[in-house]
């Protein structure tokens, strides 16, 4: 089903474009919440009576992206990780990373829109990543991963010394006969008493 884009939407496209959709997710999402209008004569004719209109608003995000491209080449990311002796990272560094990262400098990227080479960072080092930003326009941001300092004394030395099974077994089976010796010695008459202590 054809339908014309009322607002913009990250996921199909932006105002005024044109787009072919399922039926359902049309009548059941994009109509009732005004994202979209049916492909018709009649909504043609809205769509060409506004088409100044949403022409200057991508204009405005075309020199948006253009400042927001400059702005981000010039930042450099340092993200510090816990990672072992070799350098090697205990988790990765996804885009996700990146957009938080990218969030608390300012910068509100979508983590959609960050390309990393491969599935991410996975060791400590300097790396390149691409943000696309609007249409064809794409930033390129350098990336520093550090080494976060994990205190290994301090835990090592908050753990108590693990026991092995065997000593475990062995205080389990020395008990009960422990408890049967202590029951029968409170349970004898002074008789058996006098004789166990000849």
């Amino acid at each position: 089903m054809k339908i014309i884009l009322n607002k913009d939407l990250s996921t199909l496209g932006e105002e005024g474009d044109v787009k072919d959709v399922a039926r359902g997710y049309a009548r059941n999402y994009l109509f009732p919440r005004g994202i979209a209008l049916p492909y018709n004569p009649r909504t043609i004719k809205i769509l060409e009576g506004r088409k100044a209109e949403i022409e200057s608003r991508k204009e405005q995000k075309r020199l948006d992206a253009r400042g927001l491209k400059e702005k981000i080449e010039n930042l450099e990311l340092s993200i510090s990780m816990p990672a072992g002796a070799n350098g090697k990272l205990y988790g990765a560094v996804t885009n996700q990373t990146v957009a938080d990262e990218l969030a608390k400098a300012g910068f509100q990227i979508e983590r959609k829109r960050i390309e990393l080479a491969g599935s991410g960072f996975k060791s400590v080092g300097k790396y390149k990543a691409v943000l696309k930003l609007y249409e064809n326009q794409s930033a390129e941001i350098t990336i520093t991963i550090t080494a976060q300092e994990i205190k290994t004394e301090a835990s090592a030395q908050a753990k108590p010394a693990r026991r092995g099974r065997k000593d475990e077994r062995q205080e389990a089976s020395e008990a009960p006969v422990q408890e049967a010796a202590e029951d029968t010695a409170s349970n004898s008459t002074p008789e058996v008493a006098a004789e166990q202590a000849e």
